[in-house]
């Protein structure tokens, strides 16, 4: 089986030196935290992860979910490290206290969740949703709404879903059918059949919300004629207890190539009774509440698995011998030396080393401003936030899920005929983060959304304040002989970003098209530039703290020896990314249909 180590000691460096949580006096709630608090809290999702979710990975991959007499059944062993994770309280962290919940910032709970995506990422999905629909029906619902459903979900006795997807109707959700009709008492007859739906059916709660993109009579055509409505296994009675059951179910599982322990199921909806989350016609604006929610958590997912695998091949290119080094013999009292005298097997752990870290300091960041969106006291500075979370949910989405499963390839790579065989472990890993690319939009469509919505329809605002902050930065480190190496690369990368953009926002003035024929070169080419910033800050703060003296200056010494590899592999892809989208988007939309 793999194992796993937890990163707490990297999360200890990004929320209390790199981010500074414990100094945000600003955000409300944020002066109740403190170093033992969530370091007794990130232990314990550790634990959890570790000792419950990672010894049921594996077998649950193998058996699956079954489908039997139109009633789901999890895995072995799911039920049960359900029920205890429950029990423990993990699915109130970030809720809000008035259902029930902890109230603790994203920021914490982001790193929660990571560790859950590393160890078991279908098992995580259940809860992961949960909160997705939780957060939808908190923003937009009705207070009668809210009280009706919360309590149960912020508790995680019952659970979520979300139902876009149709066979016909994927990413055009203009396209879908799903009918609403209006009955008594305000409540509305919901009717359809919708695919891919994760978590759509299963034996881990008593009820189930699913939160369903559907039409009105009187709903004019395209996405602004879309509703949102919350429809329950059970019915749910005026005192909480449930009724009988709602005219819906699972007519089957779908047959994936990954995430085997998570239910994705095909629904059937037959007049189910539902309600309106947010007022009507409105349902895409409540919906990317909880899509937005889970693409952070994908971006997760793709993290998390990408440092599970990382972390196996690195154990593994240390035991397993192979070969003598170029240079000479490094262990003559071996048959033959480890793996990882090899030049090739370090560049491949170095850049999941590098990409990892990076990413989860990333993911901080995106996190805390989500927070500072949603807490802070001056409405310049969270709307500032909300812009630049915006901004970046394209990023941790896309390019991260991009790069976490390469370098999931990577470390199956390591292992070479041994990274094919299931017993090991990384082909699972390989097979489960390749849908995080995939659901939640897919990542061309990411790249789409960051071309098109946040570089060009508000005429990049949001990049510009981002732009700044990568000024500021090299700014104030320019006369720091220490801080060159990291600073060139972070120069060189943002300059080819600015490059590249002002060639998008000219040649897409000409020709429309060219946008779609660049965005995912873009996207790569804007997340190499995003984890170059966070790399440069990352070597600022460890060249500070070995300044002052500490007793971890291996750590901080290979934060900069991290980083320094970042800028000189990752960093020079930047200049061919950029060449890359100048030399062959047009060529892309010129290519005609007979030329395929």
């Amino acid at each position: 089986m793999p194992i796993y180590q937890a990163p707490l000691r990297d999360y200890q460096f990004i929320l209390s030196e790199l981010l500074n949580v414990y100094q945000q006096t600003d955000l409300r709630g944020f002066d109740e935290l403190d170093e033992d608090l969530t370091d007794a809290i990130l232990q314990g999702v550790a634990d959890f992860a570790t000792k419950v979710m990672l010894p049921l990975n594996a077998s649950g991959d193998i058996e699956g979910c079954k489908l039997v007499g139109g009633k789901v059944i999890t895995p072995k062993g799911f039920k049960q490290a359900y029920k205890q994770y429950v029990e423990d309280g993990w699915a109130t962290l970030t809720c809000d206290p008035e259902f029930g919940g902890q109230g603790l910032p994203e920021v914490i709970g982001t790193f929660a969740t990571e560790m859950k995506s590393a160890t078991n990422m279908a098992f995580a999905m259940y809860p992961g949703l949960t909160h997705g629909a939780y957060s939808a029906i908190h923003v937009h619902g009705s207070d009668a709404l809210k009280q009706k459903y919360l309590a149960k979900l912020v508790s995680g006795e019952w659970t979520g879903t979300m139902n876009l997807t149709e066979s016909h109707a994927g990413t055009d959700l203009a396209l879908l059918r799903t009918k609403a009709i209006p009955a008594a008492d305000g409540l509305f007859a919901i009717s359809g059949e919708k695919i891919f739906i994760s978590s759509g059916d299963h034996d881990l709660a008593e009820n189930i919300v699913h939160l369903v993109l559907a039409r009105l009579p009187d709903a004019p055509a395209g996405v602004k004629g879309i509703s949102l409505f919350a429809v329950p296994k059970f019915l749910v009675n005026d005192d909480g207890s449930l009724g009988k059951a709602n005219t819906l179910s699972a007519t089957s599982l779908e047959h994936k190539m990954g995430i085997h322990g998570n239910s994705t199921c095909v629904m059937h909806f037959d007049s189910a009774i539902g309600e309106l989350v947010g007022a009507a016609h409105q349902g895409l604006k409540a919906m990317f509440t909880m899509m937005n929610q889970a693409r952070l958590g994908v971006g997760l997912q793709g993290l998390g698995v990408s440092d599970i695998a990382y972390q196996n091949a690195l154990v593994y290119a240390k035991e397993r011998i192979q070969g003598r080094a170029l240079s000479g013999i490094k262990q003559p009292e071996q048959a033959a030396d480890s793996l990882l005298v090899h030049g090739d097997i370090r560049r491949m752990l170095l850049s999941q080393k590098s990409f990892n870290e990076g990413t989860r300091a990333l993911m901080g960041q995106q996190a805390l401003w989500l927070d500072q969106a949603e807490r802070h006291t001056a409405p310049a500075q969270a709307k500032q936030a909300s812009a630049l979370a915006a901004l970046f949910t394209p990023i941790v989405k896309g390019f991260v899920t991009d790069q976490g499963f390469k370098a999931c390839v990577d470390a199956q790579q390591v292992y070479g005929g041994h990274g094919y065989i299931t017993e090991w472990g990384m082909e699972q890993f390989v097979r489960d983060s390749r849908i995080a690319m995939i659901y939640e939009g897919t990542n061309g469509v990411q790249a789409l959304d960051l071309v098109g919505r946040k570089l060009l329809s508000d005429k990049g605002a949001a990049l510009k304040i981002w732009s700044g902050m990568v000024r500021e930065l090299i700014e104030q480190h320019s006369t720091n002989e220490d801080m060159k190496p990291y600073l060139a690369g972070l120069i060189d990368a943002a300059g080819d970003l600015e490059k590249a953009t002002g060639f998008i926002v000219q040649s897409a003035s000409k020709n429309p098209d060219i946008i779609g024929a660049a965005s995912m070169a873009y996207m790569q080419l804007f997340g190499i530039t995003a984890l170059a910033w966070m790399w440069t800050r990352i070597a600022a703060t460890s060249i500070a703290a070995l300044e002052m003296g500490t007793e971890e200056s291996q750590f901080y010494q290979a934060k900069l020896n991290t980083a320094k590899f970042f800028m000189t592999y990752w960093g020079s892809q930047t200049r061919s990314l950029r060449k890359q989208i100048e030399a062959s988007s047009a060529n892309i939309v010129e290519f005609t249909d007979s030329d395929f």
